[in-house]
């Protein structure tokens, strides 16, 4: 059986979504790990992922004026990328560097369509008059002349693969409606060339290749929703005429009555398919999905509705799906066992196969097909029924207890439900044991209350999304648009605990963040609800309108905190420490900046929208993490106590990046010249210091080692100066 699996989103695509890639998805490869892939955007740039991690490791771009015209890859033999920009001009470098336009560069004799990449066989360049060479090959002399074979005729799709040590290259044309498929075996120079059948109302669209005992299987969606197979034989072709390649029927896409207008596909082994598109019964708004169809019993095996729309483009690595979906690029894990008829027909034991009676036009169902779109429980109820007329079946399946619907199912039927049945039926969803696709149970139940908050603008249960976020292991990925909604409701304590729970959240929500907790005043929150777990152990608190200093005592005593703790001047905006140093924020608003601290980020994405802070929000946070600074050098292990306070590392790190975002700006506001005046004195102050503990550490080491080396029964006194 064949199932997706949880999803989450890699990185935004938008012109505000962090990577640049508002002119949309160029093509994705796969990088040096298998954790890593490439991305190219129809533009100037491309940028390296971690998956696991979901943020970049690099991004390198040409100058302006310049276009990347093909995808870029990795050269897994020698970590190397490579990429053409401008058809004809190859660039190729390594992860340590920065500036494209200082590393090797080729300009070649003809205009590149494609480079692919293969793990044992290194880089191939197909051109785009057909002809094909070797990285290697190309590199030796750039401005070699290029044959063009294909005269008249247009790529339209290309594939590379190794059989055995061979590298072998499959490329697709088409002049004048009709498509040539060749197949170029590169060590021995020999190009096969083929026609491939034409049948009306069946035109290629999209295609794809594998090879398995020196035959090439190329499978073909064409225009009328159907998968066709051709397979091309590797021995070499000895008739001097063309040959004509027949297409066989692999696959209709249709189920019930709808038609799956697919627009780009992958193989996932010898029985699975997953196709990109948009399914749509008669007289019904068409939906875009992901699908996975089992080819041995031609059936529909699991399906995915994507309501934010794509861009029709479809990857698959590592078990991994990638598409586009809005304005993100999202990842969706998949699991694919051996196929089985049970399996098939959704009948097999603990089959957790998402449902897709979303897709479904239940008018037209036969009773094996209602049975199919139910889970195993309901199959069950359903079977003792199966004479029922149409209509009878339908009411029946109103009836079902909401404990046997799926989750769909339910969320559709509280839809039009009061507030309180509605919470009370979602608080019983959640508190449910948990399933295998309980993170995305937990991912709809949100995605509902956000929905319902979109519709009714009144409504907004903070109550019961604090208390999921709280309780359960969620991710931004999973609710995009919870966050979206806390920012505009202005909900901090929502916030703060998604700050420290989600672990995906993008660069442009971590500032929207950072610029809301500077905004909102200190009087307004002070009703706020906010954890101060991370500040009250070095921050004063108020008590009885009264500051009380808070001080780490080392023994446990101190007598200055017992003679002035009420004597202390009440202060609104600023709180006063041991030495004097005022803190610029309170402990509410402190307990925020923290968690924006904790948050992860990548510099190259978030420098962007730091720029766009507004100056006095920026000396505030400025003067904020100085405080922090201070507070953590009076320490000797350098650290804040209490919980999810922030570390030496972060603290310095947003330092410097804020520096860098506003340092122009900084320098000249009067109200900052004192403020940077005395961050220079202190970080220089601390260089000395340390720069003194080195020059000891030579003296302490000899020191060590003449120990180690006399008789541990002699007793000897030993003057040593330090010069």
């Amino acid at each position: 059986m064949a199932a997706l699996c949880e999803s989450f989103t890699l990185c935004g695509l938008g012109p505000s979504g962090g990577v640049g890639l508002g002119g949309g998805l160029l093509a994705l490869e796969p990088g040096p790990d298998p954790d890593h892939i490439l991305l190219t955007d129809r533009g100037r740039t491309a940028t390296l992922f971690k998956v696991s991690d979901q943020k970049p490791l690099g991004c390198w771009s040409v100058k302006h004026g310049q276009i990347i015209t093909c995808p870029v890859v990795c050269n897994f033999e020698t970590h190397e990328y490579i990429a053409v920009h401008d058809d004809k001009v190859l660039r190729i470098w390594k992860d340590k560097d920065i500036n494209l336009d200082k590393v090797f560069k080729a300009t070649l004799s003809a205009d590149v369509y494609r480079i692919h990449s293969l793990p044992n066989g290194g880089p191939v360049v197909l051109f785009k008059g057909g002809g094909v060479r070797t990285l290697d090959v190309l590199l030796e002399a750039p401005q070699q002349e290029i044959e063009n074979i294909i005269s008249d005729e247009v790529i339209k799709w290309s594939e590379a693969f190794m059989e055995g040590q061979q590298p072998v290259l499959i490329f697709a044309t088409e002049k004048d409606g009709d498509f040539f498929i060749y197949v170029q075996k590169l060590k021995m120079n020999s190009l096969q060339k083929y026609k491939l059948e034409q049948q009306e109302l069946s035109k290629p669209l999209r295609f794809t290749a594998y090879i398995k005992n020196q035959i090439i299987t190329l499978l073909c969606l064409c225009s009328n929703d159907s998968m066709y197979k051709v397979l091309i034989p590797l021995q070499q072709n000895t008739e001097e005429e063309e040959q004509i390649l027949s297409k066989s029927l692999l696959l209709n896409l249709s189920v019930s009555g709808s038609v799956l207008k697919g627009t780009s596909f992958v193989v996932l082994d010898k029985d699975y398919i997953a196709v990109l598109g948009s399914l749509a019964a008669s007289d019904e708004e068409s939906k875009e999905c992901l699908t996975i169809w089992n080819t041995k019993f031609q059936t529909l095996q699991t399906s995915k509705e994507l309501p934010l729309g794509t861009s029709g483009q479809l990857w698959c690595y590592e078990e991994k799906f990638f598409l586009t979906h809005g304005k993100v690029l999202t990842v969706i894990m998949y699991k694919c066992e051996t196929s089985s008829l049970a399996a098939a027909v959704g009948k097999l034991k603990d089959s957790q196969t998402p449902d897709v009676s979303s897709f479904v036009n239940w008018s037209t169902l036969e009773d094996e097909e209602l049975v199919v779109s139910f889970r195993s429980q309901q199959s069950v109820a359903l079977k003792s029924e199966s004479r029922m007329t149409l209509r009878s079946k339908r009411n029946a399946v109103a009836k079902v207890q909401p404990d046997t619907l799926s989750v769909g199912q339910l969320l559709l039927n509280l839809k039009d439900a009061s507030i309180t049945e509605f919470e009370d039926q979602l608080r019983q969803l959640v508190s449910k044991a948990q399933t295998p696709d309980f993170q995305a149970t937990i991912g709809c139940v949100i995605t509902a209350l956000i929905n319902r908050c979109k519709t009714n603008p009144k409504y907004y249960p903070r109550n019961l999304l604090l208390q999921i976020v709280q309780t359960r292991d969620l991710s931004y990925s999973l609710c995009p648009d919870l966050m979206a909604v806390a920012l505009e409701k202005k909900d901090v304590r929502l916030l703060q605990v998604c700050l420290q729970r989600f672990p995906d959240i993008p660069e442009e929500i971590t500032y929207a963040c950072l610029k809301v907790f500077l905004s909102i005043s200190e009087a307004c929150l002070q009703s706020v609800d906010v954890d101060l777990e991370s500040v009250i152990c070095y921050i004063d608190i108020e008590f009885n309108n009264k500051e009380v200093k808070t001080e780490i005592v080392e023994n446990g005593f101190s007598a200055e905190l017992e003679r002035d703790i009420w004597n202390t001047k009440t202060t609104k905006e600023t709180r006063v420490t041991t030495d004097g140093e005022l803190c610029p924020v309170g402990p509410q608003k402190a307990a925020l900046l923290n968690a924006v601290l904790h948050s992860a980020y990548s510099e190259t994405f978030l420098l962007p929208h730091l720029k766009n802070l507004p100056a006095q929000q920026a000396v505030l946070f400025l003067r904020y993490l100085y405080y922090l600074h201070v507070k953590c050098s009076e320490k000797i292990n350098n650290a804040l106590p209490g919980l999810h306070s922030p570390t030496i590392d972060q603290i310095m790190d947003w330092m410097c990046l804020l520096l860098d975002a506003h340092f122009t700006v900084l320098v000249m506001l009067p109200e900052a010249k004192e403020l940077l005046s005395n961050i220079h004195k202190f970080v220089r102050a601390q260089v000395r210091f340390y720069s003194e503990l080195n020059k000891m550490e030579g003296s302490l080491q000899e020191l060590q080692r003449l120990n180690q080396q006399k008789y541990p029964q002699t007793y000897s006194i030993e003057v040593l100066e330090l010069i």
